[in-house]
């Protein structure tokens, strides 16, 4: 039988002896909280238990110590010491907050043994129950066992043992808010609030009332004081999704924030500590829009510390029959199940995925809803059969595949200046009248207003 990891978190010079009585028991995984503490720990995924072996006078060293049990993140800890702390010393406190279990020397080697065998059949109580409701949390875009969401799933753990900010980057429906409500959960602060700002529904008149709160008769409107999202957030989570949405002149208010660890509500002259855990999501890559002057290199730097970014669906194909089987079970509850035929689910696994999840899950409804038998077919799903003719294109001249080009070039530029015309064309490098030439060609219904950003629709997945 294989052994169970068990890490080992102690001074490397102490006695060793409940270690080695142990040793036939279990893998041990030591670290010495001496040494520096790692941003990335070589910790097994399957670790879930850990020993905390504390030496004597350890109070000028618990900030480290406890550096330590965030980095390495175990469910569940037990804690070692030569005698039994004051209730009143930090020692105590951190014990308390951190351990389910404590012993003094000399340990009782056949006790704690016991206690961790216990603790190890909670945590994969604990583990298992998660995984099975795990769409009852939205996180269905996390499914899968593909070496791409697999390397999502072991950054995330290693995340969530930090109380550092977080940016996660990905396209459309990847599963940015499901991500981060995984980093919250599995945080020390997962009984705290988890509050989401919606950076693109943001406006810019309100963005000091919305972040900062203010108080009552701050403006005409304010009857009673109000806290922001901000303050909102405290001891908890707070995470700005869409952020590359917001203006510069929005991110200069926030950066104050991540700056300072404090807000101060319109119309108040007093502060107001808010240390909620910051994790921004973001469809497009910030250092490009910090390239083009569209986002702000400072709140970049504050933000960008630790970053994860999701695959696109197009990209971890292999777990596609996993995903659709969760969304048709969790998309209709009760009704008479319908399977997918082989020839429908080779084209799921071949198909592009420009949408995503969203995509996946709207055309896995559609195809329940047309399919009139007990099997879903491809044209059910609106997917052509593999190896079904197709037409060839009418127009291959080199003159379509520039005026191709010409077209993605203005809508990315678009994009990247949020619909600002001369922003956009300062990002492709011409002048504003070959701009609006191009837009003009190539956009004829827009040309005599400016394009107008369509918003997501209601329900998308990130």
């Amino acid at each position: 039988m294989e052994k169970r990891p068990l890490v080992w978190l102690s001074a490397a010079h102490q006695n060793t002896f409940t270690r080695g009585v142990l040793q036939p028991c279990w893998h041990l995984i030591e670290y010495d909280f001496y040494q520096p503490v790692p941003l990335f720990p070589n910790t097994p995924e399957a670790a879930k238990v850990g020993v905390l072996e504390l030496p004597e006078n350890v109070e000028d060293d618990l900030p480290k110590l406890e550096s330590w049990l965030e980095t390495l993140g175990m469910m569940y800890w037990v804690a070692i010491a030569p005698e039994k702390p004051d209730s009143q010393t930090s020692t105590a406190h951190l014990i308390v907050r951190y351990c389910s279990d404590f012993h003094t020397q000399p340990v009782d080697t056949e006790r704690l043994n016991t206690v961790l065998g216990h603790l190890w059949g909670m945590a994969s109580m604990k583990e298992s129950t998660c995984r099975a409701n795990l769409h009852d949390y939205g996180d269905l875009a996390l499914l899968g066992n593909s070496p791409a969401i697999q390397k999502v799933h072991s950054l995330l753990r290693r995340y969530s043992a930090t109380l550092e900010s977080v940016l996660i980057s990905g396209e459309s429906s990847t599963g940015k808010d499901a991500s981060a409500r995984f980093i919250h959960r599995h945080s020390i602060r997962a009984t705290g609030p988890l509050i989401f700002v919606n950076c693109a529904a943001l406006p810019s008149t309100l963005t000091q009332s919305e972040l900062f709160g203010y108080e009552k008769g701050a403006f005409t409107s304010a009857q009673q004081s109000h806290p922001g999202r901000l303050e909102q957030a405290n001891g908890g989570t707070l995470v700005f999704s869409g952020i590359n949405e917001l203006h510069l002149e929005q991110q200069s208010a926030l950066l104050r924030f991540l700056q300072e660890g404090e807000v101060q509500r319109v119309g108040s002259n007093s502060r107001i500590s808010a240390n909620g855990r910051v994790i921004a999501t973001t469809t497009q890559p910030l250092p490009e829009l910090v390239a083009v002057g569209l986002f702000r290199s400072d709140v970049y730097f504050r933000l960008g510390n630790l970053e994860v970014v999701l695959p696109p669906l197009r990209d971890r194909c292999e777990d596609i029959p996993t995903l659709a089987q969760a969304l048709l079970d969790a998309s209709f509850p009760g009704m008479k199940q319908k399977s997918l035929s082989s020839a429908a689910m080779h084209c799921l696994i071949n198909h592009s995925w420009p949408g995503n999840l969203q995509e996946l899950q709207n055309r896995l409804r559609r195809g329940v809803l047309l399919s009139e038998q007990s099997t879903i077919e491809p044209s059910d799903l609106g997917l052509r059969p593999l190896g079904a003719g197709r037409s060839q294109p009418s127009n291959l001249s080199l003159q379509s595949f520039r005026d191709l080009a010409d077209q993605q070039a203005l809508v990315c530029s678009l994009r990247l200046s949020n619909n600002n015309l001369s922003e956009a064309a300062r990002v492709l490098k011409i002048s504003r009248a070959s701009f609006y030439r191009l837009l003009k060609k190539h956009a004829p219904h827009s040309a005599s207003q400016p394009f107008q950003q369509k918003p997501a629709p209601k329900g998308d997945t990130t």
